[in-house]
């Protein structure tokens, strides 16, 4: 099976292109400089030249803040990005994995959030993923959506690279703790997405590690597993004001998986250790 993976430089695509040759597959990854996925003529030329059996698509805009002052942008990204991929496979009658967030939801209440439950994002990069999906749909009848949260992984920047960076230089820190979801090891995560694309279960699915956290127990749990001694000071989301508005409850249900014969990714703490082992700490 030959896999084209957009967003090659990015955590998820770079382990995904990782796995997909570690099983032997024919992995083509792409980022901006060989294909621009706001560019229809360029992903119509790159995807007909590789001719995969499939597309996972992992690029996207994340930068959350600076969305709210990029709209177009972030439009052209998240939302133009996924229809110009979509067009393609439909004419050429491939499969697409298509990469979303917990962002589409309005990120209220306790109950993890369903596949199917209602989207209503508050935020422009929630907003512009959430047109992806829909620019997906329209247009294309195989296809997978995976909404995805709390991302970690070896390429690229995170919150636990962040939070070890800050260990080694301070002694006290605050971490909110009125956020809560899963951790999300995106080595745990590509497993299931080459597990997946190899299917025709298609749908939409939520995508996380097991088990739920807020951030300060995140940045607690990092310390104490990198051995680092430093105190964390739980606050409040009003504390730390941002230009775009963060979901309070990123819990996801994950149910979906199982019962289309996936396995559930493991527990975050256990996706922690083995992460901080790769990293060397």
């Amino acid at each position: 099976m030959k896999v084209l993976v957009t967003g090659v430089k990015g955590q998820l695509g770079y382990d995904v292109v990782k796995e997909l040759e570690k099983r032997g597959m024919e992995a083509v990854g792409v980022d901006i400089d060989e294909m621009d996925i706001t560019d229809a003529v360029s992903v119509n030329e790159v995807i007909k030249g590789v001719a995969p059996d499939a597309v996972i698509h992992c690029a996207a805009y994340t930068a959350v803040d600076a969305a709210e002052d990029n709209v177009e942008l972030c439009r052209k990204v998240n939302a133009d990005g996924p229809r110009n991929i979509a067009l393609v496979c439909k004419e050429l009658d491939i499969k697409m994995i298509q990469i979303s967030t917990d962002y589409v939801f309005q990120g209220l209440g306790e109950r993890p959030w369903e596949p199917e439950d209602k989207a209503d994002p508050q935020s422009v990069y929630g907003l512009t993923k959430y047109e992806g999906e829909q620019a997906v749909m329209e247009n294309l009848d195989k296809y997978f959506i995976v909404r995805i949260a709390w991302v970690f992984g070896i390429n690229g920047k995170n919150f636990v690279k962040t939070m070890l960076n800050l260990g080694k230089t301070r002694d006290k820190l605050t971490v909110v703790c009125d956020q809560f979801g899963s951790p999300t090891y995106t080595y745990d995560l590509a497993k299931l997405l080459v597990d997946m694309v190899q299917t025709d279960k298609y749908g939409i699915y939520h995508a996380t590690n097991e088990g739920f956290c807020n951030w300060y127990e995140f940045a607690c749990e990092i310390f104490k597993q990198a051995g680092i001694a430093v105190e964390v000071a739980p606050v409040s989301s009003d504390q730390y004001p941002a230009k775009a508005k963060r979901p309070f409850n990123s819990r996801m249900s994950k149910d979906k998986l199982e019962e289309n014969g996936f396995d559930r990714l493991p527990d975050w703490k256990d996706a922690l250790g083995r992460y901080l082992k790769e990293l060397g700490e």
